[in-house]
């Protein structure tokens, strides 16, 4: 495939080079807005770039009619827009918080999590927790937003804030620190013990061949999409 990158940072190169290994062609390497000419005709967009930016970058491609693979967090009161857009274009739009395999899995094991302590709602209380470098600018990180959304579905929380979880509103903490590439966590504590789900990435690799994988299935199709999608889950 032709893939254009829009977002060139530490993600941007890991992606490009993933991608040429697996045997794609990348077309553009843009950290200035996409237009219909420097991306140079692409199958698809792979969007890795700043929370102020994506909305545009986003609506650009969609708008010529070109896929997009989107993994920037920070801007989602618009992605209904966003939605909006893509179907009226009739292309593809894919979103997600964090494309690693291991991290959609996780997502799964904290539905699935949730629904048995939903019996026991009045005996645990559920916390959660992201650690993640210290140059990232949203807090909390998208993939903590996926979690707490994950757990909306099978609980009475109905709202996520960042401190410590109050009544119905599910707890974040955010810590930043190091060179930390993501570690998120997911307690049940009760009086008497703690129940703990945890994930931890060691390397950008794995966030950087899911967004190609997303990449070599979203062309072609019409609609809005993620990673529950692409890996069947």
């Amino acid at each position: 495939m032709k893939i254009a990158l829009v977002g060139y940072g530490k993600m941007g190169k890991i992606i490009d080079e993933i991608a040429t290994k697996r045997g794609h062609e990348v077309v553009a390497r843009l950290n200035e807005t996409p237009t219909k000419e420097n991306l140079n005709n692409p199958d698809v967009v792979i969007e890795f770039s700043q929370p102020e930016v994506a909305f545009s970058n986003i609506k650009t491609c969609l708008e010529n009619k070109i896929p997009v693979v989107c993994g920037t967090t920070g801007w989602l009161e618009q992605k209904p827009a966003i939605e909006k857009i893509a179907l009226e274009n009739e292309t593809g739009f894919l979103y997600g918080s964090n494309f690693s395999l291991g991290v959609n899995l996780f997502f799964a094991l904290n539905e699935n999590l949730a629904k048995l302590m939903q019996k026991f709602s009045d005996d645990y209380t559920c916390q959660l927790e992201e650690i993640h470098h210290i140059h990232k600018k949203d807090a909390p990180s998208g993939t903590a937003i996926s979690i707490a959304e994950g757990i909306f579905k099978h609980s009475d929380y109905n709202s996520w804030k960042l401190d410590e979880t109050e009544g119905t509103s599910l707890g974040i903490e955010a810590i930043r620190e190091g060179e930390v590439p993501g570690t998120h966590s997911v307690y049940y504590r009760s009086e008497v013990d703690e129940i703990e789900i945890k994930h931890t990435a060691f390397n950008r690799n794995g966030f950087a061949l899911g967004a190609v994988i997303a990449a070599e299935w979203l062309p072609g199709k019409v609609g809005n999409f993620g990673m529950k999608e692409v890996l069947g889950l």
